[in-house]
């Protein structure tokens, strides 16, 4: 059995057919320019079996045979279901792969959805999972799928970015993953890939949904881009020009969005791409015109589509506000994960939800014995890690150096105590710490305002301290407890007390002691 909707031409070998020049000069020209980023990546070729990628993978097989190409790719076809002919498309796809000698890979994926944006997604998230990191994936869009893109998202309100159309070297990232998108026929017009795949008498699949009206693209290519071409005959290869112009606007918009960052970022408070923090006393320097395209661009970091125009306004509200109201939240569903945007006093933050159902995870209390025979059971170095959070994505714990603390405390005055214990324990919102800079103790709501700590990382605060006990003849004892530090993930502050004799000394024991906060 086979399918209708692929064009009845049999397979055969296309290797010493002749080539067609335009495509061949797009193709080879975009190679020589990114020549540098293509040496030693892997290279696929996103491969429906329709007419244009089928054509661009002919391409490929001709250019490589005559010694143009100095590698074949590997195709990727991936068969989702949505089709009742899809399991034919992709043994077709397959069959011609193998007449032409060129490498293929058909792979399943699961649509999440039944709209073409979800088809899209599966498509590409299984591509990504197959290939490699740093591997190029070539994809045959042209200069008529452009004008279409550019439509579409004139249609949705997009600015600059969206408007600057498809790319044609694109790197991608998603999670830890890193790949490339390489467009070499954005110029190239439909009608050109057309004629050359019938003088190629190539058995495409002629998918019936593009033509069909049944979504946004389709329906511009079938009703809108025609009634446009009588205006102007030109309107695809001017739109594709358009898209190229505010590319290059869109880089220069960008390029002063990103060093605007760089003075605007609160790095210390950062751990990317869980949390992201912006000053917004730095911002607010800025003139308005700069402001926007600074807060799209923070916003849309570590996300493949950018923020909508409705966000961007709502965060330059929120960063404009006077009043001490912590509690407003924005959210935001971005195509990765989901984000949600706060103020506390003049920083703003976006923090994924994977980041904020970390925070609730129960902080683990410490309590290690020191002495020298503690020392031979940890690393060379004498350095021990204590966790007191973790999850699979991230982990926070407290560095100490062992061998430094005993040594400060056997040449304290009065030598070292029988027993000496590190404690790390979360803080009791009515315990009272006196910080070094404070003039008194506090405890609670009072304490958090003094030190500054943002509503969500409340419950996130671990304080260290050191308690001795002495032992005298007579059988009594004396227990001396020395705080030394209140720890965040973030951020860490050097206690005191009027048990210790000396605050130098607990500075001195701190030193030793570093809070750490590191993604997996």
């Amino acid at each position: 059995m086979t399918s209708s909707a692929i064009i009845s031409h049999p397979i055969k070998s296309i290797a010493d057919l002749p080539v067609d020049e335009t495509l061949a000069t797009a193709l080879l020209s975009s190679m020589s320019e990114y020549s540098d980023q293509l040496h030693g990546r892997r290279l696929w070729l996103a491969c429906s079996g329709g007419r244009d990628s089928l054509a661009l993978a002919a391409l490929c097989v001709q250019l490589y045979q005559q010694g143009k190409l100095p590698c074949l790719p590997q195709l990727l076809h991936v068969d989702h279901g949505l089709q009742s002919d899809s399991q034919y498309w992709a043994k077709h796809v397959a069959n011609w792969a193998q007449a032409q000698q060129i490498p293929c890979c058909i792979l399943q994926a699961q649509v999440n959805g039944h709209d073409e944006q979800a088809a899209r997604q599966a498509r590409y998230d299984v591509m990504r999972a197959h290939i490699n990191q740093d591997d190029v994936l070539l994809l045959a869009h042209h200069a008529d799928d452009q004008a279409e893109t550019v439509l579409m998202r004139l249609i949705q309100g997009a600015g600059v970015n969206g408007l600057s159309g498809m790319q044609p070297w694109r790197v991608q990232t998603q999670g830890m993953q890193r790949n490339i998108l390489w467009r070499p026929w954005l110029t190239i017009r439909r009608a050109n890939i057309s004629a050359y795949a019938k003088r190629l008498e190539l058995p495409y699949i002629d998918d019936p949904t593009n033509e069909s009206g049944d979504n946004v693209r389709s329906g511009l290519r079938r009703d809108i881009m025609p009634i446009l071409s009588i205006y102007n005959p030109n309107v695809i290869d001017n739109i594709a020009r358009s898209a190229q112009l505010l590319n290059d606007a869109q880089e220069t918009v960008n390029a002063q969005a990103m060093q605007d960052m760089q003075q605007t970022e609160h790095t210390d408070l950062q751990l990317l791409p869980a949390q992201r923090a912006l000053n917004i006393n730095a911002l607010q320097k800025l003139p308005m015109y700069r402001q926007r395209p600074l807060l799209h661009y923070w916003l849309g970091q570590d996300e493949p589509l950018p923020p909508a125009k409705q966000l961007v306004d709502d965060v330059l509200t929120l960063s404009q506000r006077e009043d001490q109201d912590h509690q407003t939240e924005l959210f935001w569903q971005g195509r990765k994960a989901s984000y949600t945007i706060r103020r506390y006093r003049h920083q703003l933050y976006r923090m994924s939800s994977e980041w904020l159902s970390w925070l609730n995870v129960p902080l683990t209390e410490q309590v290690l014995p020191l002495s020298k025979l503690t020392l031979s059971s940890h690393s060379a170095d004498n350095l021990t890690s204590l966790i007191v959070r973790s999850s699979d994505r991230y982990i926070w714990q407290l560095q100490v150096k062992i061998d430094a603390l005993l040594r400060l405390l056997e040449n304290s005055a009065g030598g070292i105590a029988q027993q000496v214990t590190l404690k790390i324990v979360p803080l009791n919102r009515k315990q009272r710490l006196k910080t070094e800079m404070a003039a008194r103790p506090q405890a609670g709501k009072k304490l958090y305002q003094t030190l500054g700590i943002p509503l969500w990382l409340r419950e996130s605060l671990m304080v260290v301290s050191i308690t001795l006990i002495k032992k005298f003849e007579n059988g009594s004892d004396i227990q001396t407890d020395i705080p030394l530090l209140l720890a965040s993930p973030f951020e860490s502050w050097l206690l005191s007390s009027e048990q210790t004799d000396s605050d130098a000394k607990s500075n001195q024991l701190a030193e030793y002691i570093a809070s750490e906060l590191s993604l997996k």
